[in-house]
Formats: C-alpha cells, structure tokens, sequence
C-alpha cells in the first residue's frame, strides 16, 4: 500500500559515484520559473531519461546542461568540475558534452563519413575514428553515402556516430525518434542503448514517449509543471508510483473509490484487497486509517476477465491490440477500469462478462473529495 509522498523521497540512480550532478535547478524567465528546484546524479555510463508533456520543462533542462541556458539557481557539474551556477556558464564546446537533435541536424551537402568527422576537426586520428564509429552503429558501408540517401532511422544513427566521435563525457538526446515511425521508435531506442552501452557514454535523454524512456534508460526522471516528481527505474514507475501525477503519466489505469476495512484490507466495488496474494508494496500495514475513504489505482493487468466471476461489468469500449483486447469496463458504481484481455475473448459493446482482481501489490492514495 502506498500513500502520497515528497517526492524528493526518490531511491538512487544506478549504483556508482556522481559524474554528472544536478543540485536545485531552477530556470526562470521573467517572472515565471519553467524548471524549479531541480535534482539528480548520475554515474559514468548510465543512461537518464527526462519524461514529460510537452511544456513540462523537460528540453529547457537539456538545454542548461548543454550550457545554451543560465540558471538562475542552483548548479551542473561533471566530473567534480562546475559548469554552471548563477553568473557563470562554461561555454557549449568546453563542456565536452555532445548533443543528438530531434531533426538530426545533419549536413546535407557531407557524406556520412564526412558528417561524422565534422566534430572530429584537429582530431589526430579522425579516420581510424570515423570508421570505428560507422562500424559501431552498423553504417560502415554507407561512408560515401549521402543523408538524402539514407532511411530516417539510418540518419538517426549517423546523428549519434557523429555526436560520439568525439567521446564526449555526457551525450544529450533530445526527442531523438520524434521523427520516426511507431514500430521504429522502440527498435531503434534499444539498438541506441546498446550503442551507449558499448561505448560506455553517459546519457540524458528527453521524450514525451515513455516507451522510449522505458526502453533506453536505467533510471526515468518524470517532470511536470517543471518539478521532478520520480527519480527511479522504469518497473517502480509504474508499480511504485510517488503520487497521482506519476500514476496518471505512467502506464494505463484508472483510479477507483475504496473504503479501508481495517489494518490489512480494503472494500472495492470489485471485491476486497488485499487477498491472500496480494501485498503492500513498501509497508506491512496500511497507512490509512479505518473507515477513511481512498483512491486505488487498478492497471490494466490487474482486472482479469472470469466468466466464474459473480462480479459483472459492462464492456463500454474495446481497443484490437491483436494480442489481446483493451477492454474499458463500467462497473456497477459507475466508475470504470480497463483490463487487458487475450483477443480472442471478443465482447459486444454494452455486453456484461464477469472480472475479479488478480494484484500483487496495492498502490493507494487518500480520496481528497471524500
């Protein structure tokens, strides 16, 4: 069971010391603050995602580390050297930090190798680099290529080649796939995670897309109305949410009225939880007093459909998913819930099927409105 927390009360981010820290954050322009009290680390080599709407302060955050932004509080560090704080700002090209635009912005008149040795001037051995990279992200035999030649998802990759040729100590992508096809999107953020990988490259990532975040980060930042509201991994996102805003951004669900039976159990129109599988998830007992009224959140694979079931509710939409369906369904309260179901389980809209709840854990919040 968990309840509403400070969500600065966030676990660490993979195991290793600081390289990259980011201490009370604040952007503001004119009067109001798009980026408040920002915080987090990050070891060497892991990869962080920055997960938000858009307006939420996310590329703003990105733009300060590049160092294109003032801060007007706080600071940015990188490798126990200060980049930025209030009246002084390391310029872009000392930070050694590296950057993939949402357009790739790529040189149309270069070929690809002539693209990626771009950021390698001076370099004493660019050539050896050059085609170590194109090796690296699978475009050695595109070299002499030219981008109007290449797919979206090719120039992607030349876009990164070219950002780490230089072996920057912190590489910034902002919304890189924005520009690509669904079915690419996630292919092509696991391929870019194996790249940083291999390269052992420290990385912050922006999207709106959580399956991008989920896909490429080990540790997920979700920001809105320019606060973080959850530092942690994906898997705590969804199953440990801080409080609504991340349980509403992360995932699908819906949130449903409960009444707490005592110190174990709650009553839900669909039945009571937990039951003799079902756990609180970061306490033994719950944190609500008896008889007080709250929210529980109900993912999708946490309604299970069970013609057995004397528990009724009405199928009031259905998404084809082809797998299985996305099933939205009322219950007799009038509130509704979704539960994934195999597809071939194919319901009428309107028609009634039994459900009952299978949990391994309890996400809960106080009912403000009760």
């Amino acid at each position: 069971m968990h309840a509403a927390h400070d969500p600065a009360q966030t676990p660490s981010p993979p195991p290793g010391p600081p390289w990259l820290i980011v201490e009370d954050m604040t952007l503001q322009y004119g009067p109001k603050a798009i980026v408040e009290n920002l915080s987090f680390s990050l070891p060497q080599g892991a990869i962080a995602c920055l997960l938000g709407p858009s307006g939420c302060g996310k590329t703003s955050v990105l733009r300060a580390l590049a160092g294109f932004e003032p801060l007007t509080a706080g600071s940015i560090s990188l490798d126990g050297r200060t980049l930025s704080q209030p009246g002084r700002v390391v310029p872009p090209e000392q930070r050694r930090i590296g950057m993939v635009f949402q357009d790739y912005a790529l040189f149309p008149h270069l070929t690809v190798a002539q693209n990626v040795r771009f950021g390698l001037r001076g370099h004493p051995d660019a050539d050896r680099r050059v085609a170590d990279m194109l090796d690296t992200v699978g475009l050695a035999h595109a070299a002499r290529r030219y981008p109007h030649e290449l797919s979206g998802g090719q120039q992607q990759r030349v876009a990164l080649a070219r950002a780490l040729a230089p072996q920057p100590a912190v590489l910034l992508l902002d919304e890189p796939f924005s520009n690509l096809d669904v079915a690419l999107r996630e292919r092509l953020a696991g391929e870019v995670r194996d790249i940083l990988k291999a390269t052992r490259t420290t990385a912050v990532l922006v999207t709106h897309d959580q399956h991008e975040a989920f896909a490429m980060a080990d540790v997920v930042g979700v920001l809105a109305e320019g606060r973080l509201q959850q530092w942690d991994t994906a898997y705590a996102l969804y199953h440990r949410p801080a409080n609504r805003c991340v349980a509403n951004f992360v995932g699908q669900g819906a949130f449903v009225h409960a009444r707490v039976l005592d110190a174990h159990r709650l009553q839900l129109e669909v039945g009571v939880v937990p039951d003799d599988q079902a756990t609180f998830f970061t306490e033994d007992r719950m944190p609500f007093l008896a008889d007080s009224r709250v929210d529980v959140l109900l993912r999708p694979d946490d309604v299970v459909h069970d013609d057995a079931s004397p528990i009724q509710a009405r199928v009031v939409h259905k998404a084809f998913k082809g797998a299985e369906f996305l099933y939205t369904l009322a219950l007799a309260d009038g509130s509704e819930v979704l539960s994934t179901v195999p597809s071939h389980h194919d319901h009428a809209i309107g028609e009634a099927i039994g459900i009952r709840l299978d949990m391994s854990h309890v996400v809960a919040f106080e009912n403000t409105q009760a």
